[in-house]
């Protein structure tokens, strides 16, 4: 059975700070909310549950959307700020927040672009899996591809790889989905889920809103975004579904790799 996993890093929309533009909290929280809401409804049409990593900041600025999410999703932990982290404090003070508002079990932590974290810190948290690894190279970011591919145990923690092709190590994420051509995406697809038997993909609400009025941040982050990239995920669903694909969370996936282990 192919299977899919969907998962949706819902944070203060930070990035103009990158690239030098100021935008208050209210604002980096609106354009998250906005994307989160329309995401929402796609996955709510076709049925699709995901995993949903969030930050503490967001969670607490809106706690009744964070608990109609995990009525049909997976919540999991994205530390407690996107633009700063103290592993000691963060890991344990997300997870207890998050579960406190979702009335959920965190397992699953994602730190914030994927840079590297002490796998004991997390394990000492109480997670379970950290799927904060993209095993690919992105120059300026980082240099992973001495990195397995598929899941793995380190340090008594599960390492749930986002999901590159099988060969080139080319990343599936959020930056090919909207750059690539659809059919040359949906043809690394094919060829992951044909060799691995599921993807691991990951985005941010914030993609699905318009961007225009955000100049500084580089175009190849900035397009295709708003209703073109929701119906390109549309779309992309359909197609999935078409193929006989099965949706789940990364906590069922977890368990999954528990029972053939």
């Amino acid at each position: 059975m192919l299977k899919a996993i969907l998962t949706f890093d819902v944070e203060e929309f930070d990035v103009p700070l990158e690239y030098g533009q100021q935008i208050t909290m209210e604002e980096q929280i609106e354009v998250s909310t906005r994307g989160t809401l329309l995401l929402k409804a796609l996955l709510d049409k076709h049925q699709v549950k995901s995993t949903i990593f969030c930050t503490g900041q967001y969670a607490l600025s809106q706690p009744e959307l964070l608990k109609t999410l995990a009525e049909k999703h997976e919540i999991a932990s994205h530390g407690m700020y996107h633009s700063s982290f103290d592993a000691k404090v963060d890991l344990p003070a997300s997870k207890k927040l998050l579960s406190q508002i979702t009335g959920q079990s965190v397992e699953g932590f994602r730190m914030a672009r994927m840079m590297p974290v002490e796998n004991q810190d997390i394990a000492d948290a109480g997670y379970v899996y950290n799927a904060s690894l993209n095993p690919t190279f992105l120059p300026g970011r980082y240099n992973h591809l001495d990195k397995p591919k598929l899941p793995f145990v380190q340090d008594n923690l599960w390492q749930i790889p986002a999901t590159v092709t099988p060969n080139l190590r080319f990343p599936m994420f959020w930056l090919s989905f909207k750059n690539l051509p659809f059919s040359v995406y949906k043809m690394f697809s094919n060829s992951a889920l044909n060799r691995y038997g599921i993807i691991n993909l990951y985005f941010h609400p914030w993609e699905f809103t318009d961007l225009s009025a955000y100049t500084t941040i580089p175009a190849y982050v900035r397009k295709h975004s708003d209703r073109v990239l929701l119906q390109r995920l549309d779309d992309y669903i359909t197609w999935l579904k078409a193929k006989g694909v099965t949706f789940i969370t990364m906590k069922e996936y977890v368990e999954e790799l528990k029972q053939k282990k």
